[in-house]
């Protein structure tokens, strides 16, 4: 049983504070929960913080939605002709500010921030609580796990957005804040990491699926890389301990083997919990909703919605065993080894296709896919980790130290490793290679091809603008809706 996961059961009192607006926060009505009636023990602050995880699992973001989006933009996904046009048009990049997708993350990062700045904007009351009912160490963890959450959404919203609105906690101000410059957004995510990693509990102290030390000093490590402060980066980075690669690479995308010593950051799912609001809750992140729809959308079986690109496919070496940890091809068993994948299992309307998806499919141990699955998303996994430190030694140290991390991510796949006579471009353009094949379908291709710029190259034909598709449209409903947004603030392009 995953430990966290029970803690998402939070106190029914919590829920009236999941939309958590000023206005809410500022009724006097004696019947309604108030910061100054609510927290008075350290099991209502921990309830609190709870509900700041809770939006990570909702429908817009890593219930459904976040995972088509990305790795259709990234052209990691080839479509079958039943994918659905909501799917569809972040393959062909024809969304615009009134998509529904975009709505709903937007929605869901934000309602995840003002659960953290629930939290955080009431540290003095929080602090009032006597130390024999809530210590310093684990209130300053409580504050570090929603400063991480509120990092970790604002981090969503800024790579698919670039400029947004900052929540900091400040209750004082009742209507919608206005539009800080990215760099503003980012030295705030900075900062609250750089509190997280100070002040949360090791991995190894910690109950299962909470924030930790290493998660906080990987994302942090992963911000500054973004931002080219290598050796700041590297710095974060080697402050971790208790992590390795998995020997086996599919224990990775497991349900029993999450929470491996590969996993640094994944967010929770478990069936166990209760599935009956998973429809209800797109953005909301209350109720039974425990569970994420990506068995079915990436299946094969029964639904088969899309499956791993030819460019993919062909940019495996011959030997690489994470070929076969990642997708199913005709002949590979599952249901536990007693049946096989056949041709008619490829098809999509009377036209087989060559593969289908393996990674996070639970296949392994049942004869089809469920509309549900409990299968943990990964957000940072170690081998992330390592190929990030290589792309940081590559620049601020030496090429062999970078070589030695890329052989490390090698070696498990059963590769051999590179020369370390290779110069910097040859140790970037490895980086580029492994970082495709490591990580396919785990939501991280499209951003390093924009940061990487490659990605008006890369995506040439596919419908993709330079100077535009970097970035989502601010959704129509927050332009409406907040008198500080304007249209003059919209993405170019949009």
């Amino acid at each position: 049983m995953k430990k966290y996961k029970i803690l998402f059961l939070f106190l029914a009192g919590v829920f009236a504070i999941n939309s958590c607006s000023t206005n809410d926060l500022e009724l006097s009505d004696p019947n309604q929960i108030t910061p100054e009636t609510y927290f008075a023990n350290e099991a209502q602050v921990q309830a609190a913080v709870n509900a700041a995880y809770a939006n990570l699992q909702t429908v817009g973001l890593y219930g459904r939605l976040i995972w088509y989006m990305m790795d259709n933009m990234s052209q990691e996904n080839a479509d079958n002709p039943q994918m659905e046009p909501d799917k569809r048009t972040f393959k062909e990049f024809t969304f615009n500010s009134t998509n529904g997708s975009i709505r709903d993350y937007w929605d869901s990062c934000f309602r995840g921030i003002n659960k953290a700045n629930f939290v955080i904007g009431n540290a003095a009351i929080i602090d009032a609580i006597p130390v024999t009912e809530l210590s310093v160490t684990n209130r300053k963890k409580y504050y570090a796990e929603a400063r991480f959450l509120r990092a970790q959404y604002y981090w969503m919203l800024v790579t698919r957005f670039g400029n947004v609105p900052i929540h900091n906690g400040d209750f004082t101000q009742t209507e919608g804040k206005p539009i800080s410059p990215k760099a503003d957004v980012i030295s705030l995510i900075i900062e609250d990491l750089e509190y997280a990693s100070t002040n949360l509990f090791s991995k190894a102290a910690e109950d299962l699926g909470r924030a930790t030390k290493g998660a906080a000093q990987a994302f942090l490590g992963k911000v500054l890389l973004y931002e080219k402060r290598y050796g700041e980066a590297l710095t974060s980075f080697e402050k971790m301990s208790g992590y390795d690669l998995e020997p086996n690479f599919y224990d990775n995308f497991k349900e029993e083997t999450e929470h491996g010593i590969e996993s640094v950051w994944e967010v929770q799912y478990d069936l166990t919990l209760g599935t009956a609001d998973k429809w209800g809750g797109p953005v909301v992140g209350a109720g039974q909703n425990h569970a994420t729809f990506r068995g079915q959308d990436y299946g094969n079986l029964n639904w088969f919605n899309c499956y791993p690109s030819d460019d993919i496919f062909n940019s495996y070496e011959a030997g690489d065993n994470r070929l076969n940890g990642t997708m199913y091809f005709v002949g590979d068993t599952y249901n536990n080894g007693n049946n096989t994948m056949i041709a008619d299992n490829f098809k999509a309307e009377s036209i087989e296709k060559p593969r289908a998806w393996k990674k996070y499919q639970n296949y392994y141990k049942q004869t089809d896919e469920a509309q549900e699955s409990g299968i943990n998303a990964k957000v940072i996994r170690y081998a992330d980790v390592l190929l990030m430190m290589a792309e940081c030694a590559n620049e601020a140290r030496t090429q062999s130290e970078a070589i030695g991390l890329i052989n490390r991510v090698r070696n498990r796949a059963n590769l051999l490793p590179l020369p370390l006579t290779l110069g910097k471009t040859q140790v970037f353009e490895a980086i580029v290679q492994e970082r495709k094949v490591e990580l396919v379908g785990e939501q991280v291709r499209f951003d390093d091809l924009i940061r990487w710029d490659r990605a008006a190259t890369f995506l040439s034909g596919t419908g993709f603008q330079a100077g535009k598709h970097e970035l989502w449209p601010i959704p129509d409903q927050e332009i409406s809706s907040n008198p500080n947004v304007t249209s003059d603030d919209q993405n170019p392009g949009y």
